[in-house]
């Protein structure tokens, strides 16, 4: 079993338990104990759990660090595909799109139709290379430093890229969101793409699966009232739900 899928394992089990004991976790993933000690001594960097004697409880949110590309890719997939879906589904003929970095941003860019017509612009190349080629949609690529993984480019470049740039809707990854901290994202050269990007946009929608409800990233991007809305696979909980109408931002799902 990869590592990506036993720290899946992990956090299911979390979910359904709340609290897992490390020796139950070794006969669940057939690892050792050491084994599950260092996953979850990685999971409690990245501010997924927290680490007890003997096992691990799960953390409700927290800075740590963003999940490698290849575990974020895997994990949520069903969700991910749901949120591009109803991403897509927002366009209309005509318009210019930015479709922002991340693993749910390249769903959005698969559910595109093929019978629109458009501008897509973009500072990932994964979403680039899904939208390449596609008759009828100009795809516009940021310059910049590229990031490892999700190939999101960044930096004063990118920057300038968005600054002139005046588009219809835009769709942002995150990190997470929360009722107090609002959209926040591990990358402080990405979080200051996104916020050119919201002031040249006419609309924005963070893209955000259930798992990133309540969770708090590094840096803070916008409060929720710098959003239209959120798009997502699961209702929110009563805190971030009741913020997100006190901050007029609407709430888009399944």
């Amino acid at each position: 079993m990869l590592p990506a899928q036993r720290h899946q394992r992990i956090i299911e089990a979390l979910g359904r338990k709340g609290t897992v004991r490390t020796e139950d976790l070794a006969a669940l993933l057939g690892v050792s104990h050491e084994t599950v000690r260092r996953d979850l001594a990685l999971l409690e960097r990245r501010a997924l759990l927290v680490r007890v004697h003997g096992g691990a409880t799960p953390a409700p949110s927290g800075t740590g660090e963003e999940r490698s590309y290849l575990e974020r890719s895997t994990s949520q997939s069903e969700a991910k595909a749901v949120i591009g879906e109803l991403a897509a589904r927002l366009l209309r003929p005509g318009q210019t799109v930015i479709v922002d970095a991340g693993t749910t941003a390249v769903h959005v860019a698969r559910a595109v139709p093929p019978s629109f017509r458009g501008v897509v612009a973009t500072c990932s190349l994964l979403v680039a290379a899904e939208l390449a080629g596609r008759p009828g949609v100009e795809v516009l690529v940021a310059g910049g430093r590229v990031r490892q993984g999700d190939l999101a480019v960044s930096n004063a470049q990118t920057l300038g890229f968005f600054q002139d740039l005046r588009a219809d809707v835009a769709f942002l990854g995150s990190g997470g969101v929360d009722a107090e901290a609002g959209l926040t994202d591990y990358f402080l050269d990405e979080v200051a793409t996104k916020r050119v990007i919201l002031a040249g946009t006419a609309r924005t929608y963070v893209l955000a699966d259930s798992s990133k409800h309540g969770r708090v990233a590094a840096h803070r991007v916008c409060a929720l009232d710098g959003l239209s809305g959120l798009i997502t696979d699961e209702e929110p909980p009563p805190a971030l739900a009741s913020a997100l109408v006190r901050a007029s931002a609407e709430v888009i799902g399944p």
